[in-house]
């Protein structure tokens, strides 16, 4: 059975919560749109951000951002922690960190990508948290936090209660470099999303969840202190993304590779692999090129699966990683994936 890992309590409207950069300090490089997130927060999700000495310092030590997490987490009156972006560095805050801290006090943490440092680690002592949130590029978002994103993030805030992952009609994995004006009231252009794909959707399962960026995962593997015994995975829901470094089909493969060899893969009998971005605005690729990067991924996972977990049921398409909109999804709580009726909800 998989374990049973605490979720942090709900919030109400008025509380404190803290905008962090546990990674890349991006607020630095551009506080318009860092203001714009602070904005929405306070009048769409009526919570006031609270931000701390590393937010917006370009080039802080990890001492130094491990100082603002243990800090957030050490003041009664936060009661939330949205991390701003990603990056590429957080492994190396946590062994800053004190889990007796982080156990006094629960509360619900906010990020992907490189956040998946820390969610991993939270979960490894106990502590279950969110995939999602970033709010530079989500609660920022030019055009307006969208409505998918935010029913889950006020879920998850908020509401609780069980949300379908619904596939989306449109998407985009483009977006307008921030150094334009026009990035602060206008978003990409959506286009038609390629929806879910089903592998062997014969089962249902529901379990809490774990996973996050598959390149960090991977970091945190070959550092091997932050990995559990892989029997502490077992029965769990995998949750997969690739970031915006477009790891090849190859690449992808080799890393579940050595999951695989690692008794890693075995341990879950649904997997949720999130539609993969595949482009950047710095070097964009044309559409059959997107399609066609997906698909050697997507064949990268079916190749290992097939390999180290040949009855595992996987779902690709889903909408939680670097693309927009973005699902919030649980990290450690449940999800229930229902292959004969096709459906993945969310337990909040």
């Amino acid at each position: 059975m998989p374990v049973d890992l605490s979720m942090p309590p709900k919030l109400r409207s008025g509380d404190r919560v803290a905008v962090l950069s546990p990674s890349f300090a991006s607020p630095g490089l551009f506080p318009e749109r860092h203001e714009q997130a602070m904005r929405r927060i306070r009048d769409e999700l009526g919570l006031e951000p609270v931000e701390f000495p590393a937010t917006r310092t370009l080039g802080s030590s990890p001492a130094a951002r491990a100082a603002d997490l243990t800090a957030a987490w050490t003041d009664p009156s936060i009661r939330a922690v949205f991390a701003t972006i990603g990056g590429d560095d957080q492994i190396t805050v946590l062994p800053h960190l004190d889990p007796a801290v982080f156990r006094a006090d629960p509360k619900p943490f906010f990020g992907f990508s490189d956040n998946t440092n820390l969610l991993n680690w939270l979960w490894g002592h106990g502590l279950g948290g969110y995939h999602g949130g970033s709010t530079m590029m989500h609660i920022a978002r030019g055009a307006g936090i969208h409505p998918v994103h935010l029913a889950t993030l006020r879920a998850a805030l908020f509401d609780g209660g069980d949300l379908v992952i619904d596939p989306l009609d449109e998407f985009t994995d483009e977006e307008i470099d921030w150094n334009e004006a026009r990035a602060l009231t206008e978003s990409a252009p959506l286009m038609p999303s390629p929806g879910h794909i089903w592998h062997q959707p014969e089962s249902v399962v529901t379990a809490p969840t774990w996973g996050g960026s598959l390149e960090i995962l991977h970091w945190n593997l070959a550092a091997g202190r932050w990995i559990r015994p892989v029997s502490d995975y077992a029965g769990s829901v995998l949750l997969m993304e690739t970031s915006e470094e477009m790891p090849t089909g190859e690449e992808v493969f080799r890393i579940l590779r050595n999951f695989g060899e690692r008794g890693l893969l075995q341990q879950f009998p649904a997997v949720l692999v999130a539609t993969a971005k595949a482009t950047l605005f710095s070097s964009p690729r044309p559409l059959p090129d997107r399609e066609k990067f997906r698909d050697e991924q997507r064949s990268a996972f079916l190749r290992a699966f097939a390999t180290y977990n040949p009855s595992a049921m996987l779902v690709f398409g889903v909408d939680f990683g670097h693309t927009d909109p973005q699902y919030v999804l649980p990290y450690g709580g449940r999800i229930t994936v229902d292959g004969p009726s096709r459906t993945i909800t969310a337990h909040f």
